[in-house]
């Protein structure tokens, strides 16, 4: 029984197993099968976009081969278009130049035929002058037998009998032309500087520099001055300034004959005067402070002054001394504002006469760049400025202005004395600058001496603050004609020998009296 159980369970073991097998293989060919459809379906639908890709893309490509197409012709049609213009261009050109050529060569036979006309006509030029010249030997040979003199003889006589003529009318043309000239060259001198000046917008007040320092109180003079006078000498010896303390109140006058030097004691001792604390070694190093800042403020003021002129590529040298000349004063003129306002003036007359304005400007802006060493060198400051000119190379114009603009050196082109005018402008207008009393009775002075220096002046008075001289002379010695040509000389030797702003006017004055009287 238990044997037949075993068996029973054994062969429901192996059923069970061969039913597992079958339902396995029947089921891994159901999913193949299942697989198999799902692999044809997605091999049709990958068919169907690849057709629908390459329908797409050949839809594209049709597109492209017309959009080029057209691109293509819309460019040979622009392009035959501008060969079209091109050609009636060229042909226009040719037709003009045909035409000018054609003018040319009438132009040509006209001038061969008037030289031609010309020279029979020098021709019997030629032979007329020799039948006068033969003609005017026979009768100068005539005339020597009838009056029994020379030609020599006869032209002495006739020299002697017309030199009071030619000397009357010399002196009356002279006088013609000369107020003539003077008219025209006023009329159009005055057009000139009055449209400069009113078109300038320089500024005209004069800066001066300062030489006095205000402290707070008396007291702050011994600090300044310290033990044994330790603390003055340090500053003194560090900035190159003597300090001038006495009973000036609240004052300390500075004193030095460099303007940079003075400007940096000035700033030194007033910031040594807000710290409070002052002993050598802070002076040295407040000095070094200030000798920054006047640095700076020089590239400052040089930039400035470019940015304001509209001048640039000057040589960053040139530019560091226009910076210095902004402490620097002539007669009381600030030399930078001067030279500024120079340069405007300067191209503005250019531009009037239509020059280069920007030669004109950079002229006028470095015609005084000497006077920002003239203190540290020998020489004029002319001189040193042409020499720092030609050192840094500039223009041939420029450094003949820079020679020219006190009269040192003929100007060589309208440039310099447009810069010599310009400069005269600015020197002499009211308020620019203040003249020593030494140097104006000077002045006085050499006009007068110059007047009396000529032969047959009996007085002469310089009037107008120098402006003019009156010239007396002796009615018996000098006549209405010398008196034209002794005003001329005078005025000849005065501007060769003297300097002065504007003009100086001569007046010539003769007078004849008769006096008597009735008994």
């Amino acid at each position: 029984m238990e044997t037949i159980t075993i068996v029973v369970i054994i062969v429901a073991v192996v059923l069970i197993i061969a039913a597992g097998v079958v339902a396995w293989i029947l089921g891994g060919n159901y999913q193949k099968k299942l697989i198999n459809e799902k692999i044809g379906s997605a091999e049709q639908k990958s068919r169907e976009i690849i057709d629908d890709a390459l329908k797409t893309a050949e839809a594209k490509k049709r597109e492209a081969l017309l959009e080029v197409k057209e691109e293509s012709l819309r460019s040979k049609n622009e392009l035959d278009k501008e060969i079209r213009e091109r050609r009636n261009e060229v042909q226009r050109s040719e037709k003009r130049i045909q035409n000018k050529e054609e003018a040319l060569d009438r132009k040509s036979e006209n001038m061969e035929k008037r030289e031609a006309a010309i020279s029979q006509k020098e021709e019997g030029l030629n032979k007329k002058y020799a039948e006068i010249d033969q003609k005017i030997a026979e009768i100068t040979k005539e005339l020597e037998r009838v009056s029994g003199l020379t030609s020599e003889q006869a032209k002495e006589h006739l020299l002697k009998s017309v030199e009071d003529d030619v000397k009357k009318d010399s002196a009356r043309l002279i006088k013609e032309l000369e107020q003539q000239a003077k008219d025209e060259a006023n009329k159009r001198a005055r057009e000139y500087v009055v449209t400069a000046i009113q078109r300038c917008a320089a500024d005209h007040v004069a800066e001066s520099t300062i030489t006095v320092v205000q402290i707070p109180s008396d007291e702050m003079k011994g600090r300044i001055i310290g033990r044994e006078g330790r603390n003055i000498r340090a500053l003194e010896t560090l900035t190159g300034v003597e300090l001038i303390i006495d009973d000036t109140p609240d004052a300390v006058v500075l004193s030095a004959f460099d303007p940079v030097r003075r400007e940096i004691a000035r700033v030194a001792l007033e910031k040594l005067i807000l710290d409070g604390r002052i002993h050598p070694a802070r002076i040295e190093e407040m000095v070094e402070k200030a000798k920054k800042e006047v640095d700076t403020k020089i590239r400052e003021e040089g930039d400035n002054a470019l940015q304001e002129v509209g001048v640039h590529g000057i040589h960053p040298e040139l530019v560091k001394l226009l910076g210095r000349m902004y402490f620097r004063t002539s007669y009381g003129q600030n030399a930078l504002r001067h030279s500024i306002e120079v340069a405007h003036l300067s191209g503005l007359m250019a531009s009037e006469l239509g020059l280069d304005v920007r030669i004109a400007k950079r002229a006028g802006l470095l015609h005084d760049i000497g006077k920002a060493v003239d203190h540290e060198m020998e020489g004029s400051h002319v001189q040193l400025g042409s020499e720092l000119c030609k050192k840094y190379k500039e223009s041939q114009i420029v450094i003949n202005a820079v020679e020219s603009h006190h009269g040192d050196v003929e100007p060589s082109s309208m440039i310099a004395c447009i810069v010599q005018a310009a400069d005269t402008i600015s020197a002499a207008r009211p308020g620019a600058r203040r003249e020593t009393i030494e140097t104006y009775i000077n002045r006085l002075k050499q006009l007068e001496e110059i007047a009396n220096s000529y032969a047959g002046v009996e007085k002469s008075y310089a009037v107008q603050a120098g402006r003019e001289v009156r010239v007396m002379v002796v009615p018996e010695k000098i006549s209405d004609a010398d008196m034209v040509l002794m005003a001329r000389n005078i005025s000849k030797q005065i501007e060769d020998e003297m300097q002065y702003p504007g003009q100086i006017k001569v007046n010539v004055i003769r007078e004849s009296r008769v006096t008597d009287y009735a008994k």
